[in-house]
């Protein structure tokens, strides 16, 4: 099992800046797969930035350019770096860990901070 405990949401200014931390404990595989999605009132839950163990990221177009996902191998710790914050950016973020056990793909869930993004 897995546990996501994830800190850094808050309310912030438009043009703002947040860092969300995410420290995962447990039986974590050295290969493994950690992001950041995020859910808003009535819309589905969308990726924002996903970063493999060996340092490969994607991002949701949306937020290129102004996200950098990171990690730190050693304290088991994924951050999502939020610059340039929009409103549209308000939203439950929900930290993830997904790796392969054996054959079976097992993904575990923080239990979401929340960002809001307004004057």
């Amino acid at each position: 099992q897995v546990q996501l405990v994830e800190s850094g949401g808050g309310l912030v200014q438009p043009g703002g800046s947040l860092r969300l931390s995410c420290a995962a404990s447990g039986t974590i595989l050295s290969n493994n797969a950690m992001g950041w999605y995020r859910q808003a009132p009535g819309k589905e839950r969308e990726l924002v930035a996903v970063i493999t163990s060996g340092g490969n990221t994607n991002y949701v177009d949306s937020v290129k350019g102004r996200f950098i996902i990171s990690r730190d191998n050693a304290k088991n710790t994924v951050y999502l770096q939020m610059n340039t914050l929009k409103p549209e950016d308000t939203a439950v973020y929900y930290c993830n860990y997904n790796a392969y056990y054996g054959s079976r793909w097992r993904d575990y869930w923080g239990q979401g901070t929340q960002v809001t993004v307004s004057s």
